[in-house]
């Protein structure tokens, strides 16, 4: 993800100045005739150490909001209605805290990107900070419970800033009357370790790993360049503790192979382990990871891993042997992390197209036909739907002929085709150049009219370059989508999802050039060495000099899909961009980062705006019916949770820099007035 502040930062300052003056496993070198689609192991049975799973729901029976996404299906949705079309716009701020964990890079301590979701469990709300503190409310009130320090080091590790995520939680199916520890949360660190905490004390269990921290990084044992940082909460399902870790992007050639544990929830002793990459080429590759977070069918016995790129990100001559997992949706058995079936989304990735957000499951009826989906978002702005027990396709996926470079990168191959999904379309088009604003061309005395003729552009998968300006990327590595996913109304069976709207260019250079020309980076910005390859890389916002985009907004806009058909039932701007106090017209929207919840009264809340606000927009029309201005742009997933009869909305107003210079350490929490139920 890029920098995005950099291409909108000076839209406000010049409106105000201007109002006064498939299936996946081969490399795409292998074409398949059918969809790129892998089995591995039988589908696991309904059954596991925790009983019979039979009769556990895709949608739970009650509210729930105990993990990242809501719920382990990730849809993201809650059956309250006592917030509704009728009154949501009545909703007033009813608590707020401030953390005190906030940073915004001036001093010692690196800025704070503070993504977490508030998880509602427990009669507790909990929340990690960005200083790696576990902080537990009355969901009511604001009223601290407890809070537990982990100590860990305020250094940038992997990141360029100090990020996190949040928490997990889980409780024991037969807890031990007296017993500590028979309700845990649990949250990592930059430093890969993974704190296991009384949900009731806020103490550490002691049964845990080492007295309730696991050292995630014994496990780093090949190219060890980096600490396997836990900034994303683990998966919960039944007893297993299921995580991923973060990585330095762009950084080398050979890096850490992506690994995905699972551990049990009581002591911490890990059961299985996934790797990504294959055994023969571990050592000359890397990443390939699960940075974000997962999702689960606990009838079924599946979890869902969203697999990122292998390293190099944006050169792979390194790699030319398949990696059928790279860039993929992997099913495995929750019990044995045995891949059930697996379709990789892009083939020899050189875009760093990482799958970065969970998979939303859904039960969907198509043509009369009822059908166990999933629909994985995807940085490139595809929406790829298939039936989640198989694989297999539920609107067409085709392979298609993508372009093949220019000949100026030695050693790379490239992928002759690509999946693209028939059904939904493209949240953008990315089958040509996006439109030229006219007005950032006017100011920038034609600065735009330039860069799109010095930039390479084929239509999508336009492999990087190093000639002229580079590539165009449309989108590249800030996402069409990003890692709030999809959210999903069962009664309706509509989709919703924020996506971005945002130009960049890639440019690789050989090693001598490069150290002539790196400048430095900023927040997933500028110049990355790519260390160990023939080649450096800068990637950077496409805008002219006074840092406006140089193509047509919208820059953001939320989109509701009727999957029963697959097609856009509505699709309207989100966002206002903003910087310098003044925002600029809605209808230009905004980039998003962070994602929708959508509830039964027929109401999606969503953040996620550099504007900073948060809003409610009809389900059935997309009418914004709602807003409230909070302390810098929440970029994470919002909750809906009860408590006592009334129905609240919490989000965490932390910012990111790669939007713009505005952190925070806000939770703010919304209801009805008492007496206007």
């Amino acid at each position: 993800m890029t920098r995005l502040r950099t291409g909108i930062r000076c839209l406000s300052t010049l409106t105000a100045v201007s109002l006064t003056v498939f299936p996946t496993v081969l490399l795409a070198e292998q074409q398949p005739e059918q969809p790129d689609q892998v089995e591995q192991a039988a589908a696991p049975a309904s059954t596991s150490d925790n009983g019979d799973r039979a009769n556990i729901p895709l949608v739970p029976d009650t509210p729930t909001w105990d993990s990242f996404h809501g719920q382990l299906n990730a849809q993201k949705y809650s059956p309250l209605d006592q917030i509704n079309v009728d009154n949501v716009g009545q909703l007033e701020k009813v608590w707020e805290v401030h953390t005190g964990d906030i940073s915004d890079g001036t001093g010692d301590t690196p800025a704070t990107v503070w993504s977490a979701t508030p998880v509602v469990a427990n009669d507790t709300l909990y929340i990690g900070t960005p200083f790696y503190k576990l902080i537990a409310y009355n969901p009511a009130t604001g009223e601290e419970k407890w809070r537990f320090d982990t100590q860990s080091s305020r250094e940038a590790l992997t990141q360029p800033v100090l990020k996190n995520r949040g928490v997990a939680y889980w409780e024991a199916d037969d807890p031990v009357e007296g017993e500590s520890c028979q309700k845990i949360v649990y949250m990592g660190t930059m430093d890969a370790q993974l704190f296991a905490i009384d949900a009731d004390t806020g103490k550490p269990c002691q049964n845990f790993a080492d007295n309730g921290v696991l050292n995630a990084d014994q496990w780093n044992i090949i190219n060890p360049k980096f600490p396997l940082s836990l900034l994303q909460p683990p998966t919960i399902v039944g007893d297993h503790v299921i995580f991923g870790w973060a990585g330095k992007d762009w950084a080398y050639q050979e890096a850490p192979a992506g690994t995905v544990f699972s551990v049990n929830a009581r002591t911490g002793e890990r059961e299985w382990t996934f790797e990504a990459i294959p055994e023969d080429i571990r050592e000359k590759t890397g990443t390939a990871n699960v940075w974000t977070h997962m999702s689960a069918d606990e009838q079924n016995g599946l979890i869902y891993l969203p697999v990122s790129s292998p390293s190099p990100n944006y050169w792979g001559g390194n790699r030319k042997e398949d990696i059928p997992l790279g860039t993929s949706t992997t099913a495995l058995d929750v019990d044995t992390g045995e891949v059930v079936w697996s379709r990789q989304w892009v083939h020899h990735d050189l875009w760093d197209y990482d799958i970065n957000a969970a998979p939303t499951l859904m039960d969907i009826t198509v043509d009369g036909e009822e059908i166990p989906a999933l629909v994985q978002a995807t940085k490139m702005g595809f929406l790829f739907v298939v039936n989640r027990l198989t694989g297999e396709d539920v609107w067409p996926i085709e392979e298609r002929p993508v372009p093949q470079g220019d000949g100026s990168v030695e050693g790379e191959v490239y992928a002759p085709t690509q999946p693209f999904p028939t059904k939904p379309a493209p949240l953008l088009d990315q089958s040509k150049k996006p439109e030229i604003w006219g007005l950032a061309d006017a100011v920038g005395f034609g600065q735009c009219t330039r860069l799109w003729d010095e930039l390479t552009y084929e239509g999508m998968y336009t492999p990087p370059t190093t000639r002229g300006e580079g590539t165009l990327a449309y989108p590249d590595s800030a996402g069409g989508v990003q890692w709030g996913g999809v959210a999903f109304d069962p009664e309706s069976q509509t989709a919703i999802v924020n996506t971005s709207h945002i130009v960049q260019t890639v440019k690789l250079y050989s090693r001598e050039d490069y150290e002539k020309a790196d400048s430095g980076s900023g927040n997933e910005s500028g110049f990355s060495p790519q260390e160990g390859s023939p080649y450096g890389m800068r990637l950077e916002v496409a805008d002219n000099w006074l840092g406006m985009p140089c193509w047509e907004p919208p820059f953001g806009e939320i989109v509701a899909i009727d999957m029963h058909t697959g097609d856009i039932k509505w699709r309207k701007p989100v966002g206002a961009s903003q910087q310098f106090g003044f925002f600029m017209p809605e209808r230009w929207g905004s980039p998003t980062i962070g994602g929708p919840a959508v509830t039964a009264g027929g109401v999606i809340f969503i953040g996620a705006s550099m504007d900073a606000k948060v809003r409610a927009y009809s389900l059935e029309t997309g009418e914004k019916l709602w807003e409230d201005q909070t302390q810098a742009p929440v970029v994470a997933n919002p909750s809906v949770y009860e408590y006592d009869g009334r129905q609240y909305v919490a989000f965490v107003s932390g910012g990111n820099t790669i939007l713009k210079d505005q952190v925070g350490d806000q939770i703010a929490v919304y209801a009805l007035p008492e007496d206007k139920d």
